[in-house]
């Protein structure tokens, strides 16, 4: 491994890593609260590095969905992620296939971000420590949050639910603001997610996830398409 970039991957990786921990905090202490073991809420995070797939998994878990509902749900959540992978494999150089499976699990929507902007190819060493700080600020949050679900207040506890809510409106806003189509999807997923909540009640949340996210790509996959870059 070369040090020196694997430092510099480590070194963009340290943001990320803090604010993973608040994020994942909030994911071990939700966990724990809902009846989930310590270390179940842990092996989970150090398994899985997205925050939305395991927010909606552990959200289907407690409410005691099948294993079809929690698998589809989690897949079609997490589903950018391997076009992500596929899109970085360009900006990448070689690597044996151990190790190009161990990056894409690592993948994330800010190191997706670090990593395509950097303005030369990157190596294997700086993927390296891109991902494996902000891995440990995850597995830390979790762990921090599981270990304190019994010790803080329990309104704290419950205010402690909207991190990852804010987290996702201080994601989509800025970008609605300056983009329409974004702005029409956002609004279109909010109508299509509040019919299935207000109106049909006989299909279960998993399943309204799913249906909500195919059906709001849909609509700005042929409303407002990304235009092809002409030379």
């Amino acid at each position: 491994m070369k040090t020196p970039e694997f430092l510099h991957g480590a070194r963009l990786g340290m943001p990320i890593a803090l604010g993973y921990i608040p994020v994942a905090f909030s994911f071990g202490m939700l966990a724990v609260k809902g009846g989930m073991p310590i270390w179940a809420s842990i092996i989970i995070s150090m398994t899985n590095l997205t925050s939305a797939g395991q927010f909606a998994g552990m959200n289907l878990i407690l409410a005691g969905a099948g294993l079809t509902e929690i698998g589809i749900t989690t897949f079609v959540i997490n589903l950018r992620y391997m076009l992500m992978s596929l899109a970085l494999s360009q900006k990448i150089e070689k690597l044996p296939l151990v190790k190009r499976m161990l990056v894409s699990a690592g993948i994330t929507d800010e190191i997706y971000t670090v990593a395509s902007t950097m303005p030369n190819k990157v190596s294997a060493s700086f993927m390296a420590g891109l991902i494996i700080i902000p891995y440990i600020g995850w597995t830390l949050g979790t762990v921090l949050g599981a270990l304190t679900n019994n010790i803080l207040p329990p309104s704290v506890v419950s205010a402690m639910g909207i991190t990852l809510y804010a987290m996702f409106i201080a994601i989509f806003i800025p970008a609605a603001k300056h983009n329409k189509g974004i702005l029409a999807v956002l609004i279109f997923a909010i109508a299509v997610s509040c019919i299935f909540y207000y109106g049909i009640k006989a299909i279960s949340s998993g399943w309204a996830t799913i249906i909500t996210a195919i059906a709001a790509s849909a609509f700005g996959a042929v409303f407002f398409p990304k235009k092809e870059d002409t030379l």
